[in-house]
């Protein structure tokens, strides 16, 4: 059975040099900027619990994950992403 009480923990007005240095960089957060942290606890699962299932079902979800084209992820957004048109109006050959 699951405990359903979480525990939450908030803090307002805080200021990102504050934080560890990590989550500040992950936030891209100023050193003068104010951020709010909200830490909660998660409900225990009882080791008898299987594990949650996968986030999602929706057969839509991975439908690309064999495409060979799309291997380098990274290569091809980049190439997605570049714009079709130069600063002159001209088009790009791709």
């Amino acid at each position: 059975m699951h405990n359903s009480t979480m525990s939450t923990l908030v803090i307002e007005h805080l200021e990102a040099s504050e934080l560890p240095q990590d989550w500040a960089d992950r936030l891209r957060a100023k050193p003068g900027q104010t951020v709010t942290v909200r830490i909660e606890t998660e409900p225990e699962r009882a080791a008898s619990e299987p594990a949650p299932a996968f986030a999602t079902d929706d057969p839509a979800f991975g439908i690309w994950r064999d495409r060979e084209d799309l291997a380098d992820i990274d290569g091809y957004l980049r190439k997605l992403r570049t714009p079709r048109y130069g600063r002159d109006g001209s088009r790009k050959s791709r």
